[in-house]
């Protein structure tokens, strides 16, 4: 059945430095009536801080990241800053978390990333357990244990010394493995997807459907959150437009990870495009990043994109309306945002 699909702007992370024009892109953005903002981390600039610096002159749109990366804080820091985030926007804040991947965890963070299932699930409920305050946080898991058990035996179990304005700040997980997305689809209230498909969302039903099937899962499919991030570029060339992306997705097929353990790969992977994901990777990951982009191929592109002349694109919507999706997210300047409202919105 198709539905009113919600629009956000992913910022994403920093490429060298601030972003220009993004306070006045972000401002646009709500003006134009976009449902959200989202801020990302990699191995440079945070999220939480760009998010409050442009989140301040906002008064509407909900403030998200994506994502935060859990490595990069004991689940406490988190909790606090979400906590804080939700208090200054006025109820606004959309906690996005995701494990990343074991270069950054290991390479930048310096962290373990073995058994990432068990970590997200014990760090989210420690963030829980903060939220809620009815006493003092105690938790004996074996990743974020609580109070440390191999300290000075001088921590002692702490409730946090505010109040959230929300107990029940909204947690979205960015998941792309099966695993991940029932794991997601079981404790939380969204899903953060990269590289989606409305034409073949069946390689995520099951997981979904098995998350939402647990005892104790937090939401039902008709209440869960979906929010894609969709390149989309407007134009009368097509080709031009889908060269575009081509080293956008080579990047993320071929390099982002190693080539044994990478997320985005084994989605496209499983959408039936392995043996061209394996020569991309083979190219990227020998140097000839060009060759790599080269061999993405078209359909794959117009398949997780929104790309060409505005009628081309509105035809395309009609998928994304009938997919679980409920929240397109976007980047670009403000000529692309306009673009993007007045089709998904007007």
């Amino acid at each position: 059945m198709a539905r009113a699909l919600k629009l956000g702007l992913n910022t994403g992370y920093w490429a060298g430095g601030p972003p220009p024009g993004a306070a006045e892109i972000i401002a646009d953005a709500e003006r134009l009536g976009m449902d959200s903002i989202w801020t990302a981390e990699a191995y440079g600039s945070d999220c939480l801080t760009p998010l409050a610096w442009w989140g301040a002159s906002t008064k509407r749109v909900k403030l998200g990241t994506a994502i935060v990366q859990m490595s990069a804080r004991q689940p406490a820091a988190t909790a606090m800053a979400a906590m804080t985030m939700d208090h200054l926007s006025g109820g606004r804040f959309i906690l996005g978390l995701g494990v990343s991947g074991p270069q950054v965890v290991e390479g930048w963070y310096g962290m373990p990333f073995a058994k990432p299932l068990e970590r997200t699930r014990e760090y989210i409920g420690i963030l829980r357990d903060i939220w809620a305050r009815r006493g003092p946080v105690v938790s004996e898991g074996s990743h974020y244990p609580l109070p440390r058990p191999d300290g000075t035996g001088l921590g002692k179990p702490l409730k946090a010394s505010i109040h959230p304005l929300r107990e029940d700040i909204p947690i979205y997980l960015g998941a792309e493995g099966p695993k991940n997305v029932a794991l997601c689809a079981e404790l939380c209230d969204g899903w953060l997807a990269m590289l989606f498909s409305p034409t073949h969302q069946e390689i995520h039903r099951a997981a979904l459907d098995e998350g939402f099937a647990r005892p104790g899962a937090r939401r039902t499919a008709e209440e869960f959150e979906v929010a894609a991030t969709v390149p989309l570029i407007v134009s009368e060339d097509v080709d031009r437009a889908v060269d575009a992306l081509r080293p956008f997705y080579a990047l993320y097929l071929g390099g982002m990870g190693a080539k044994a353990v990478n997320f985005h790969a084994n989605v496209a992977i499983r959408m039936g495009y392995e043996r061209e994901v394996a020569e991309i990777q083979e190219l990227y990951l020998g140097g000839d990043k060009e060759g790599a982009a080269a061999k993405v191929p078209r359909k794959l592109i117009d398949e997780l994109s929104l790309v060409g002349p505005p009628e081309k694109i509105r035809d395309d919507l009609d998928r994304w309306r009938e997919s679980i999706v409920t929240t397109l997210l976007i980047s670009g300047d403000a000529a692309t945002l306009r673009a993007a409202a007045d089709l998904v919105l007007g």
